[in-house]
């Protein structure tokens, strides 16, 4: 048992970057964190770690150990639980899923879920950027950046609409655009994980602009929240804005073009397709998202 609780430790301290991080997950001191990694390295005969200017960072060899390990805990724990529990579902799944979509709509998705079968440990992590879930340790990666990854297969679970807006008083004192090229003039409020390029589609095609960003978040709510209070413009998705839009305290920019939809996806390792729990969960994400997504039942 001590291998595999060095094993937990090693991909701990290379998911949080520092054996601090992990010591504090662990519910322990950073010195035992640092003995459980040195007993691995012992074991492999190789350094995992190497520390720099930037922080701890893994080796070329700590590297390729992340992936392995990662792959050979979960094979000892599906092992594991394949024994004497082989009639209840039981499994320990590693879930990243964006901040205001856990909370707004896949939280009772979720939780449903954990009732229903109670033997899956589940473990959100609330996450606003594109994850490999691979290299981060994730049984299933939720979110709607296209980015892709190898040896990773996208699930599609829905269309993530996104609008541009405003309070209505931002424009009290200054002209409302007519053209996406007028957008380089405004207050842009940013998301982080989409960066400052916005893309809009028109009778002529899609037209890119690189907004001003006066504020930048990784959270879509508080820049709704900044919209509302006349901080400027905002590219954020659709359903988080319509109270805001039923009030009045929010317009829509530029009606006459629109917004490229993203599209929600669940990423999950290849290697992971086989689990039992996962395959579960994906079938209820999908019933939760197909055919209308959670934002437009009643």
């Amino acid at each position: 048992m001590d291998f595999i609780v060095n094993l937990r430790t090693f991909l701990a301290v290379a998911r949080l970057g520092s054996f601090s991080a992990a010591a504090r997950e662990a519910g322990t001191v950073p010195s035992v964190v640092s003995k459980r990694v040195s007993q691995l390295e012992h074991m492999c005969r190789a350094q995992l770690f190497e520390r720099s200017t930037r922080g701890l960072e893994l080796t070329a060899v700590g590297r390729t150990c992340q992936q392995k390990f990662s792959e050979l805990l979960s094979e000892i724990e599906a092992t594991i639980q394949s024994g004497p529990a082989r009639n209840r579902l039981t499994e320990h799944l590693r879930i990243k899923c964006p901040t205001t979509m856990s909370i707004m709509h896949f939280s009772d998705i979720l939780c449903d879920f954990q009732i229903a079968h109670p033997g899956v440990r589940l473990d959100l992590n609330l996450v606003d950027r594109s994850v490999n879930p691979i290299e981060e340790g994730y049984d299933i990666a939720i979110g709607a950046l296209p980015t892709t990854y190898p040896q990773v297969q996208e699930i599609a679970l829905c269309a993530l609409p996104r609008k541009l807006v405003a309070a209505p008083s931002y424009f009290d004192n200054r002209p409302v655009p007519t053209h996406p090229r007028d957008l380089s003039q405004l207050d842009a409020l940013v998301f982080r994980a989409s960066g400052n390029t916005w893309a809009l589609s028109g009778p002529a095609g899609e037209v890119a602009v690189e907004v001003n960003p006066v504020f930048t978040a990784s959270d879509t709510r508080l820049l709704c929240h900044a919209a509302i209070r006349g901080l400027g413009v905002t590219l954020i998705a659709e359903p988080l804005t319509r109270d805001a839009f039923a009030a009045g305290d929010l317009i829509e920019v530029l009606p006459d073009w629109r917004v490229p939809e993203l599209y929600l996806k669940a990423m999950v390792p290849e290697r992971r397709m086989q689990s039992p729990a996962v395959r579960l969960l994906l079938d209820t994400l999908v019933a939760a998202t197909q055919p209308l997504p959670p934002w437009d039942r009643a």
